[in-house]
């Protein structure tokens, strides 16, 4: 327990402590003034009723009855007595029973609980803490983060200038620190130049705040921070930010190139070495209807289907796969691959076919990046937007509500090819995703989520595709975090490096069963210095060797599960 020293110490160094000092004067010179009052007043009528008490009894008769302990050994006969004792009964009320216990409340027991409190929550790192991820924020995507880093055995703290919010985090078994995020001594506590990653994407006003401070302690530090106006992408910069993004743009950048029957050709969504990964529509190609087997891809144009996404859904291709109208493949391969397989298709961009207006429903700063996306690449959209401020600044904007079918028609919902709902509200993404299925069966669908619980739900609604905002973030900041250790695609799909764990060493490709086991598919061997990508089945894998691997999340957790990080080479 806090002695009384230490709860008046605690006391002056409060913001109010002046005024709060002076109120506790206050209210004892007031208790004090009327506690002697009522015990002269007694002396007096108990002298009218002919009786004398010495000052001591008249101070007990006083504290008894304001307390409302009310002995009963000492009591007035006349009825003045009787109405004094009544209105010192009620005093003692007023000042004993509510407002003392709130004073002591407000001036001693609070003062005191917020030491613990603040006793209770870490205000610093371990000492020899290093290479970390520190995050100033936390919501869905900081949880998300948070789990693919406890994946990787990689340390992380969450730092928060709320008191309460850091004993919640901590409650929750969140590594958090309580600190002031404009404070340089915070960063110094949780060892911001040994960390590997510091997150911020706060609003733009605190996240400039945030980044100049940390660069007043640490000039290397590497730093992510989201910019939600055009104009503080340049300040952020200026303020000291490594990498600066607008992800709400690059989703929508994201989402206008999943467009099927715009852009023949194979869309690279990822880099690894000399690796690429692609993603090519079957829809009005020759491979429509056919199996794997029968397109020969790998021995036509050397690359390797490693997935397929059909209806939403991805999966691990095996020769019977069949293609169909919604069926897009997963390439790998190299650049030179990929040419081969855009020759193969026979199309080029210019040779895409004419189609009607893409529909995009929402025109917030996603749906204006997926239109600018579109206009780049010479696409013909329409967009639906009910706000009219935003409507009247573009000449494809269409006003009104995107439940509303007359809006939906003139917007040319009968003929489009692909719908884009763009919408910050997953709900709302829902109710439209059912709607625009139910007018149009065959349209491809592409819908936006904000939190990654509902994708499934998306899809279950009649979306194609997916893309979480969440899930990009995390992709763009695992990469940064992991460069050539790690690449996050769309969807939770990962292509990822490993070590060739020792079960492994000295067996055959085909023998190592990595895809029956975890899920996971074998993209490319490396031997040294060479990459070898979409290596035969019979090549025999050693110790030194590393693999690309690509799976989704849970196929990546199965095989770290089964080969854990550090049973490869040393």
């Amino acid at each position: 327990m806090k002695t009384m020293a230490t709860q008046l110490s605690l006391l002056l160094r409060m913001g109010q402590r002046r005024s709060n000092v002076r109120l506790l004067v206050k209210f004892i010179l007031i208790l004090t003034f009327f506690f002697v009052l009522f015990s002269v007043l007694f002396h007096m009528i108990m002298l009218y009723e002919g009786r004398r008490y010495s000052w001591v009894t008249g101070f007990y008769w006083t504290l008894t009855t304001m307390s409302t302990l009310g002995f009963g050994d000492i009591t007035f006969t006349s009825d003045a007595g009787k109405i004094f004792s009544v209105v010192v009964l009620l005093s003692g009320i007023v000042f004993l029973l509510i407002m003392l216990p709130f004073t002591f409340i407000q001036f001693f027991y609070a003062p005191w609980l917020e030491a613990q409190n603040k006793a209770r929550a870490p205000r610093s790192v371990p000492e020899d803490m290093t290479g970390h991820v520190i995050f100033t924020f936390f919501d869905d995507v900081t949880v998300n983060l948070i789990e693919k880093l406890e994946q990787y055995g990689r340390d992380y703290v969450i730092v928060t200038g709320e008191l309460q919010n850091a004993l919640d985090l901590h409650d929750l078994g969140f590594h958090s620190v309580f600190g002031d995020l404009d404070d340089p001594r915070t960063y110094q506590r949780i060892r911001v130049d040994a960390a590997s990653l510091v997150v911020v994407m706060n609003d733009d006003m605190v996240s400039t705040n945030i980044i100049y401070t940390i660069r007043e302690i640490s000039p290397n530090v590497r730093t992510v921070t989201n910019a939600d106006m055009d104009e503080s992408l340049d300040i952020l910069q200026l303020a000291g930010s490594t990498h600066v993004f607008q992800f709400t743009k690059m989703l929508g950048r994201s989402l206008a190139r999943r467009i099927l029957g715009v852009g023949m050709k194979a869309n690279i969504v990822g880099r690894f070495d000399d690796l690429r990964i692609a993603e090519a529509p079957a829809m009005r190609t020759w491979m429509q209807g056919k199996t794997l087997a029968e397109t020969r891809l790998r021995e036509k144009a050397g690359v390797t289907v490693v997935g397929v996404w059909d209806q939403g859904k991805f999966a691990i291709p095996t020769a019977e796969t069949r293609m169909n109208d919604s069926t897009v493949l997963l390439l790998a391969g190299t650049g030179d691959h990929l040419d081969r397989f855009d020759a193969l298709m026979g199309f080029s961009e210019e040779d895409s076919p004419k189609i009607a207006p893409v529909l995009v429903l929402g025109g917030g700063r996603v749906g204006q990046a997926v239109a600018l996306s579109l206009d780049a690449r010479g696409v013909d959209y329409r967009v639906v937007e009910k706000n009219a401020a935003i409507a009247a600044k573009h000449d494809r904007f269409i006003k009104g509500s995107a439940g509303d079918l007359e809006i939906l028609t003139r917007a040319g919902i009968e003929e489009t090819p692909a719908i884009i709902i763009t919408t910050h509200d997953d709900n709302v993404n829902i109710y439209l995703t059912i709607y625009c299925r139910r007018l149009r069966p065959d349209a491809q669908i592409i819908c936006r989520a904000s939190l990654d619980r509902n994708v499934n739900t998306l899809h279950r609604a009649g979306a194609n595709l997916v893309m979480s905002f969440s899930a990009m973030v995390n992709s763009t900041i695992m990469n940064l975090l992991e460069p050539q250790q790690m690449l996050m695609l769309s969807e939770g799909l990962n292509v990822f490096r490993v070590a060739v764990p020792g079960p492994l060493a000295h067996r055959r490709l085909k023998a190592a069963q990595i895809r029956e086991d975890t899920g996971c598919s074998v993209v490319a061997v490396k031997h040294k210095e060479e990459l070898t990508i979409n290596p035969d089945p019979e090549t025999v894998l050693a110790k030194i060797d590393e693999l690309l691997l690509i799976g989704t999340a849970r196929a990546e957790k199965a095989f770290v599960e089964k080969y854990p990080v550090g049973e490869g080479k040393t």
